[in-house]
């Protein structure tokens, strides 16, 4: 059988992502701050496009024709033009013709719908953030260091150890560890022992080749890094930063290594107290000193040996090895309770996270308004006199031509994008009215394909609408995606929130006894029996977990 070629015509039809298309889906998936960057650099990029002041709106009449008057012009223009002879009769001039009657049409057009009435700043929420400049945890600590009588040398150090604390306040350094702290508070019979033992130790290990053994040592170290691979030289690198130790920075210092732990005393006695430990139990050991608590003392026992026996609140077994009462043992629990373990966690200097929503949702009479939040958002418009200005040019005017469709485009992306937030928004309101009304306990069950229904578009566009961006309610701000919840089964009743079940199950557990907290199946039991609610005890221990709540061992109060 031969093959033969041949030329057929076949139609079809496919969904083409023009680059029009592609702008307005990643205009509508940005959140608000996004948005106004990506409003800044339209405006550096299109010389055509400027913003426009509050001054210059000006309210026409509703006659004046506007860009989509425009548009839907320039398509049945196009549509009229529909076999090949025509469109090459369509010359240059004309194109012209057609731009400049676009820029005269758009000097005299009322401005845009911000796709819901704007409200007053009266009705408005008032800001009442204020900006203010916060201390650093090593800024504090460096004032208090300069009231202190140290010499230049254990200035230097102190000001090395400030400078290298984490956010909780501790002093992480590689290959250090505070044992040199037990052994300041050991008897000095057992300091004797330990060293006996540790000469013995060294001298056993000496007795064979030990110096062969050093020699081998040395010459190891001495060895040119040059024959290494790249991955042998960064884990040699890795390696000499773990034995960073305490020691080191005394020497970069030029501080004498013994008076290191002094000079580091210091500054962990210093406002917060505790600053500066290398780890909980050092940090916490620092505090009770300044109670006056010595290691003879349970609390510092119990800090010192038993913490792993206090996270999990065995204290039958505390009681068991210190050889003293369960009443003490509570006792020491308590005050250790109000110890600080992250000293620097008041001296953070990262701002909190402040959302401004895209939307409102105003209660008016019995009906809830939507509108959107058009504060901070460049107002555009096309700079007519430029645009006019560049088009005498010839050489320019394909440029112009250009940036006037793309300006135009973006403009009606932006007005596209507040419409259908505002449409997404309103359909959440009406669905999610007893939420508004009444609380979180009457939220109900959601999903994407329910708005999508309604609003007549697709899942994923309600997901990008729904994604980042906030509204503000009379019972607060939300992110959109917040109304959306899966459904949980009652008896003999429509289905409920997941988000409703998680304060029910919130409640519950605000009102148990702290001396008998009830576990995850008796609060299914409990939520079964209330509100007919049907819930597996492991998704209790799932929604406790989301919210951040003990497990019944651990919020069991003993005292």
């Amino acid at each position: 059988m031969e093959g033969k070629l041949g030329l057929g015509l076949n139609m079809s039809q496919q969904l083409v992502m023009t680059p029009q298309l592609q702008q307005a889906i990643k205009l509508l998936q940005l959140s608000r701050l996004e948005l106004i960057d990506q409003i800044r650099e339209e405006l550096t990029e299109n010389p055509i496009l400027d913003e426009a002041p509050d001054a210059d709106v000006r309210t026409k009449e509703q006659e004046t024709p506007t860009i989509d008057d425009i548009a839907v012009l320039e398509e049945r223009r196009e549509q009229a033009v529909h076999n090949h002879e025509e469109k090459r009769a369509a010359s240059e001039s004309k194109q012209e013709e057609y731009w400049e009657r676009f820029l005269e049409s758009y000097a005299n057009q009322t401005p845009l719908p911000s796709g819901g009435g704007r409200l007053s700043s009266e009705e408005l929420p008032s800001l009442e953030a204020t900006l203010s400049s916060r201390s650093s945890l090593s800024d504090h600590l460096m004032d208090q260091l300069r009231l202190s009588n140290l010499t230049d040398a254990e200035m230097a150090f102190a000001a090395l150890i400030v400078h290298n604390l984490d956010d909780n306040g501790y002093l992480r350094l590689r290959g250090d560890a505070p044992e040199k702290e037990r052994e300041k508070k050991k008897k000095p019979q057992e300091r004797e022992e330990s060293s006996a033992w540790d000469e013995e130790e060294r001298s056993a290990d000496g007795d064979d080749d030990g110096e062969e053994h050093g020699k081998k040592k040395k010459k190891k170290a001495d060895e040119p890094l040059t024959n290494l691979s790249a991955a042998e030289i960064a884990a040699n690198e890795q390696s000499r930063a773990r034995t960073i130790t305490l020691e080191d920075l005394a020497r970069a210092a030029g501080l004498h290594p013994e008076d290191a732990e002094e000079v580091l005393r210091l500054v962990q006695t210093l406002d917060p107290v505790g600053v500066a430990a290398r780890d909980l139990r050092e940090c916490l050991l620092v505090q009770a000193e300044q109670f006056g608590y010595d290691d003879e003392t349970i609390v510092w026992r119990v800090i010192d040996k038993h913490l792993p026996h206090i996270e999990r609140r065995n204290f039958q077994a505390i009681a068991k090895e210190l050889k003293c009462d369960l009443e003490d043992v509570y006792d020491a629990s308590k005050l250790i309770g109000t110890l600080e373990p992250r000293p620097g966690r008041n001296f953070t200097t990262e701002d909190p996270p402040y959302v401004s929503p895209d939307v409102y949702v105003v209660k008016t009479g019995d009906d809830y308004a939507v509108t959107t939040n058009d504060d901070g958002l460049p107002k555009l418009k096309i700079n007519v006199e430029q645009a006019q200005a560049l088009m005498k040019d010839p050489k320019a005017k394909e440029f112009v031509q250009n940036k006037l469709a793309s300006a135009r485009w973006f403009v009606r992306s932006l007005d596209q994008r507040q419409r259908t937030i505002v449409k997404v928004t309103q359909c959440i309101v009406d669905k999610q009215r007893e939420f508004f009304e009444k609380g979180v306990e009457f939220l109900r069950p959601m999903i994407l394909r329910d708005v999508a229904e309604t609003v007549g578009m697709h899942e994923s566009t309600i997901s990008r609408v729904t994604t980042n961006k906030y509204v503000h309610t009379p019972r607060g701000i939300f992110e959109l995606k917040y109304f959306f919840n899966s459904s949980i089964r009652r008896m003999a009743d429509e289905d409920i929130a997941s988000e409703s079940v998680k304060q029910a199950i919130k409640k519950i557990i605000s009102e148990e006894d702290p001396k008998n907290p009830l576990s995850d199946e008796a609060i299914a039991k409990r939520l079964e029996e209330q509100s007919k609610i049907i819930i597996a005890r492991r998704t209790i221990a799932k929604y406790r977990e989301m919210m951040g709540i003990l497990s019944s061992a651990k919020r069991k109060h003993y005292y």
